[in-house]
């Protein structure tokens, strides 16, 4: 029985996968089981940072694997504790709640939102969230999607959120209310299509949930790391949420999620209220460790000036009618079906993802310029040729 006969026999047939196995890798060229390479424009949905098998990565890992793989919340680590001081003083935040997904940052984030509210009134725990938006797939993080697609079966669905239209201020206005305890989104919806949010809404979502004593909760999940330029993306808009959350790439391929938060809820979840057997795991903590410690300003600012190079040679390219997103998150609508291009890139050496109706690119951080010009070849290629 081969592996994707094995894969197809016993896992749960959830994902659509593409007739690919992935047996190895180095940077950002991977390579499969019958020995072809593909350049890496996916990077596990925004998970490997540095890409496949990074040096540096790879020691950080190993030196914690030699001296304790777990142990539990009862007890002290150092990997946990100087993670946590570390995500702290790069973002001026205050205490962080280590998980391992997304989707459990954001249940911290809704959970604590839900706390500080119905602490001041039992009614106060609205809470609102864009539609498009995407935040998790638990029945509750799918609940604060704001995409009725995802709503179709897994009923019944947790109460208490709304949902504005991105990018509407007055609508925004509109919807909030004294019975509402946080507005949450992300600052580029990325399994929506890659769509930023503009500056204005941003900072009017801000003084709205100041207006009403609510939080401000910023998904930073698929944007944060390093992923558009900056360390987190609301730092491109000069604002301190109340709540971040983020995974992905944090630990550079590895499990984790964090749900970080300012000064005034730094009490906000006493001992009890909320919890994680894997949270904080040391060998996950020693890689966000290693990843954090390299997205430095000057490393920032090479992700910034290779992404433009990037978002230039595609602007190029006939087929391509709109480019959107931010840094190394990119959306492309194009004239050819995104997902005929998808199949397409992978046949000629190049795996892309899609949202929606778009080719999406998430490539490494560290993606060598000879890689990026190899992509971007294949990438106009495939889109002229279709």
């Amino acid at each position: 029985m081969t592996i994707k006969e094995t894969d197809k026999k016993f896992i749960l047939p959830t994902y659509g996968r593409l007739d690919l196995e992935i047996v190895s890798g180095k940077g950002s060229t991977l390579k499969a089981s019958d020995g072809k390479e593909y350049i890496d424009f996916g990077s596990g949905i925004a998970v490997n940072t540095f890409g496949a098998c990074d040096d540096e990565w790879i020691k950080a890992v190993t030196a914690q694997l030699g001296k304790i793989q777990h142990t539990s919340n009862y007890y002290y680590t150092e990997p946990c504790s100087t993670l946590a001081k570390m995500l702290c003083e790069k973002t001026g935040m205050s205490k962080v709640f280590f998980s391992n997904s997304g989707a459990e940052a954001n249940e911290c984030a809704i959970k604590a939102a839900r706390k500080y509210g119905t602490d001041q009134n039992p009614d106060k725990n609205i809470i609102i969230t864009l539609k498009n938006s995407f935040h998790g797939r638990t029945v509750t993080t799918l609940s604060a999607t704001g995409q009725d697609g995802f709503h179709k079966h897994f009923t019944p669905f947790t109460g208490g959120f709304v949902y504005a239209e991105a990018n509407n201020i007055e609508e925004l206005k509109t919807i909030a209310n004294k019975n509402c305890c946080a507005i949450m989104f992300e600052p580029i919806q990325g399994e929506g299509g890659v769509l930023p949010l503009t500056k204005e809404f941003v900072l009017a979502a801000k003084e709205i949930a100041d207006a009403h004593d609510m939080l401000l909760i910023i998904d930073e999940v698929q944007t944060g790391n390093g992923r558009t330029g900056k360390l987190y993306a609301h730092q491109h808009f000069g604002i301190s949420p109340d709540i971040f959350t983020t995974a992905k790439g944090l630990a550079g391929g590895l499990p984790i999620g964090a749900t970080v938060f300012s000064e005034k809820l730094k009490d906000i979840m006493p001992a009890g209220s909320h919890g994680s057997t894997f949270g904080g795991n040391p060998i996950s903590a020693a890689a966000a460790i290693n990843v954090l410690s390299r997205l430095d300003d000057d490393f920032l600012a090479e992700v910034t000036k290779n992404s433009r190079y990037l978002w230039s040679e595609l602007s190029k390219i006939d087929g391509i009618e709109e480019i959107c997103g931010m840094g190394y998150m990119i959306g492309l609508t194009t004239r050819a079906d995104a997902k005929e291009i998808l199949k397409k890139c992978l046949e000629n050496g190049l795996l892309v993802l899609t949202a929606k109706d778009k080719v999406r690119l998430l490539p490494p951080l560290n993606i060598t310029k000879e890689e990026l010009d190899k992509g971007i070849e294949i990438l106009k290629t495939v889109i002229e040729t279709i």
